[in-house]
């Protein structure tokens, strides 16, 4: 009797947390901002996107209906770069957003997605071991 098939592979495979999804482009007006700090949690298959108790909103004010628009365009890049980076795995996540930065003209949806397909890129660099993330101002103070 031969070992069954491993299954196809579960994306995330452990919690990653505090990654900075930023996708800033200045070249005229308007331009791209956007910004959040998120963590891609276990969760059931798909992706599932969710305000953190206590998530704060940085820069211009922002009604509950235009976050939920920017936390959307962000759960769509990332779903758009995993299916590209990782053909085939199962996508369980929860996308938990902590910080999200608002530009009242250069904030948009297409800015957020794109924010998304780069916060991929980070956790998949961590999660490989390449990535090299700066320490934060804590870890500063820590170190002098």
């Amino acid at each position: 009797m031969t070992p069954a098939a491993p299954g196809p592979a579960l994306f995330p495979p452990r919690p990653v947390r505090g990654v900075r999804a930023r996708y800033v482009f200045q070249a005229g007006c308007p331009s791209d901002v956007a910004d959040a700090v998120v963590d891609f949690e276990p969760w059931e298959e798909g992706v599932c996107v969710e305000a953190a108790p206590g998530a704060t909103v940085h820069g211009d004010p922002a009604s509950p209906e235009e976050l939920a628009h920017y936390h959307a365009a962000l759960a769509q890049g990332v779903r758009e770069e995993l299916a590209e980076r990782l053909p085939g795995a199962v996508v369980a996540l929860a996308l938990v957003v902590h910080r999200t930065t608002v530009h009242a003209v250069d904030t948009g949806e297409r800015s957020y997605r794109r924010a998304g397909h780069a916060a991929v890129r980070e956790v998949l660099a961590l999660l490989d071991g390449t990535a090299h993330r700066r320490p934060g101002k804590a870890e500063w103070r820590q170190r002098s």
